[in-house]
């Protein structure tokens, strides 16, 4: 049903293009640019001597795409580095943007991230550089608030996907404290435009520069999710000085230029990012389980040992979630490998 489903998407967007462009649909050149983990899928379209064009696909029964629209028109106007939107189609579920071409940062990493390289270093320090200019020129209005509900929510996806549902246990009596805190620590922080996905996958590298892409679910939310999104994501698990030193480059800027008060100290803004990540990382534990348990996307498994690594290396300085840690260590861990085993698959990107 999903291939039937898709060839007839892609029939629909030939029309669609073909009447866009006064051309027979059937004979322009339109070809799989890339995928995503939602209902999106996206399409170069050659338009002869013209730039070529990206369609994005997104099926208006499965996603809605006015929030991508809303986003990318106040971030270009901001003067932000994101795609021109060429025209946008909600009835039929197809947006005609920009190509930015076929390079994401995390293609121009060494040894898929995890290699000590200093031009990965550099990478990231460009990625840090757009991602301080994003949080002084984005907008908040109109976005979304990053709420107690909303971050609960997204917390919950780890009981209800990877631990109930992928691995058959229970979470630990701690939880709901822990879960509490969690979420106490993200509403303490300043408020930004945050991206919510700014991981090295959704930077292009673009005309001499990095590009926004998939911001769709920027929200109003905590200063350190974005910075952690990078930092803790799926390319790179960085060793302890190297993530504190990146951490406090990042504080003595946001200082500098008035996003955080001088009043937020090392220790204080490094607990907060640290939990910030530990949230993200749980959300994405349980959202991986989803993706391979609801939509058949098994690949995001193998994913799961380096989110835990994120995890534990979140939580491994603070005291009060020592009791998640060891239960992570003595039930967790173990189940989840034995899991991955018995389907036959080898972790990736968890650095020795």
């Amino acid at each position: 049903m999903a291939d039937a489903r898709q060839t007839d998407r892609l029939a629909a967007l030939r029309r669609w293009a073909g009447a866009r462009h006064a051309a027979d649909g059937e004979r322009l050149r339109i070809e799989l640019a890339a995928g995503d983990a939602s209902f999106r899928r996206y399409y170069r379209l050659w338009l002869g001597d013209a730039p070529t064009r990206i369609v994005m696909d997104a099926p208006p029964d499965k996603e809605d795409s006015r929030p991508f629209v809303a986003v990318a028109k106040a971030w270009r106007e901001a003067g932000l580095p994101v795609p021109a939107l060429h025209h946008a189609d909600f009835d039929s579920g197809f947006l005609e943007l920009e190509d930015l071409g076929d390079t994401p940062l995390h293609l121009c990493l060494t040894d898929d991230g995890l290699a000590n390289d200093a031009g990965d270093d550099d990478a990231y320090r460009e990625a840090l550089a757009l991602l301080a200019t994003l949080q002084r020129r984005a907008p908040r209005t109109g976005l979304p608030t990053y709420a107690a509900a909303l971050l609960g929510r997204e917390l919950d996806l780890y009981p209800d996907w990877c631990l109930a549902r992928l691995l058959g246990i229970a979470p630990p009596p701690c939880w709901p404290s822990a879960r509490a805190r969690l979420i106490e620590s993200a509403l303490s922080q300043p408020r930004v435009a945050v991206h919510r996905d700014f991981d090295a996958m959704n930077l292009m590298r673009h005309a001499g520069q990095l590009w926004l892409i998939d911001f769709q679910d920027a929200v109003d939310g905590p200063l350190s999710y974005d910075l952690v999104s990078l930092l803790r994501g799926r390319y790179r698990r960085f060793a302890e000085a190297d993530y504190a030193a990146f951490i406090e480059a990042f504080r003595r800027e946001a200082i500098k230029d008035g996003r955080l008060a001088d009043t937020i100290g090392i220790t204080t803004f490094r607990y907060h990012a640290d939990l910030m990540a530990a949230q993200r990382s749980l959300k994405v534990l349980g959202i991986f389980c989803r993706l391979t348990l609801r939509d058949a996307k098994p690949g995001y498994l193998q994913r799961l040992p380096l989110f835990l690594a994120h995890l534990r290396d979140s939580l491994a300085p603070w005291p009060a979630f020592g009791e998640l840690s060891a239960w992570l260590d003595s039930d967790f861990a173990p189940a989840l490998h034995r899991e991955l085993a018995r389907r036959g698959l080898q972790a990736r990107g968890v650095a020795p």
